[in-house]
């Protein structure tokens, strides 16, 4: 009996392997829950690019799943066949939809795997180009004088470039007409044209902006500097009277809840391993954002940092009273 318990076991181990040693046999999706063109369109692109070669050469393609501020497209890897071919790249708003909508169409905690972490990035003030306000100051200045007459724009209900209007004007004690868009890509271009005047959103989406003099740059979300070619000379809103106010955007790696642990395990060695591309680093540090190195590239302090971030965000968007259907 003991023999073919061992046996079994050993078959078991061997069609195990084999699978793992297979995998991938096709092309692998990274669902990306925003509109392309967009900054967490940009990270995922870029990280296809490596990731597919850390893969055994296979292709990894994006599928841009925009809507409801990213929940359709996390709706869709939540539902998806939990075969290793389906994967989301999704940012802050992983942690913040439980508080903006009322009705989830997946439970954040419960559905996925957590894979590793991508990056940190930080966010910018900028503004439409014909703004009459060269720096902070003065643009604080313009704020307090147009009151009720400034438009904020943003990508969509829980983007990034939300979440971050939202803590502006709270510190900044000034409600502005938030107009929302499907996505960063057409939000920025009402910005560059005039149509809106401010909006905070990440350097991945306007540092090439503010450099190339298409919209303004005002100040960085973060407590230091940024040393990122063209922001340099940004202040922090630390520095400039709003004490605390320190804002970057994460993008993490999720996997449908139930895909096998051989291939996890197999994702997030070539994960690791993608990060520490010397090209991939550099187009992120071209952008201003940092790449992970530290104990969050595991999928188990991956999902203590979200379980973290959605008790931080929760009462931010609760006192903001902004909720959607």
């Amino acid at each position: 009996m003991k023999n073919i318990r061992l046996m079994l076991a050993a078959t078991v181990a061997l069609a195990s392997a084999g699978a793992l040693a297979a995998y991938p046999e096709k092309p692998i999706t990274i669902v990306v829950p925003f509109a392309a063109g967009g900054p967490t369109d940009k990270v995922a692109r870029d990280l296809a690019v490596v990731l597919g070669k850390n893969l055994n050469n296979q292709t990894v393609v994006v599928d841009n799943v925009g809507g409801a501020g990213g929940t359709l497209g996390a709706a869709k890897v939540a539902k998806a066949a939990p075969d290793g071919y389906t994967f989301l790249l999704h940012h802050i708003g992983m942690a913040t939809s439980p508080a903006l909508y009322r009705k989830m169409p997946y439970d954040t905690m419960g559905d996925f795997e957590f894979l590793g972490m991508v990056n940190d990035v930080p966010m910018t003030i900028v503004g439409r180009p014909t703004l009459p306000a060269n720096n902070f100051a003065e643009l604080r200045t313009w704020v307090n004088a147009n009151k009720g007459k400034i438009n904020l724009a943003n990508a969509g209900l829980g983007a990034a470039s939300h979440l971050c209007g939202l803590l502006f004007q709270q510190s900044l004690q000034v409600d502005m007409t938030t107009v929302p868009y499907k996505g960063t890509g057409p939000a920025m271009t009402d910005l560059m044209g005039g149509q809106v005047d401010i909006m905070c959103d990440q350097t991945t989406n306007t540092t090439a902006q503010i450099a190339g003099g298409r919209v303004k740059g005002f100040a960085v979300t973060t407590l230091k500097p940024l040393t990122t070619p063209g922001l340099t000379n940004l202040p922090t809103l630390d520095s400039q009277g709003m004490k605390g106010f320190n804002v970057s955007i994460w993008h993490g790696m999720y996997a449908p809840k139930g895909t096998p642990k051989a291939i996890l395990d197999q994702v997030n060695a070539a994960l690791r391993k993608s990060l520490q591309d010397a090209d991939f680093i550099k187009k992120q540090e071209a952008l201003g954002a940092v790449v992970i190195t530290d104990n969050r590239l595991s999928g188990a302090e991956h999902r203590k940092f979200v379980e973290a971030e959605i008790a931080k965000w929760g009462p931010v968007i609760k006192a903001a009273g902004q909720y959607a259907d």
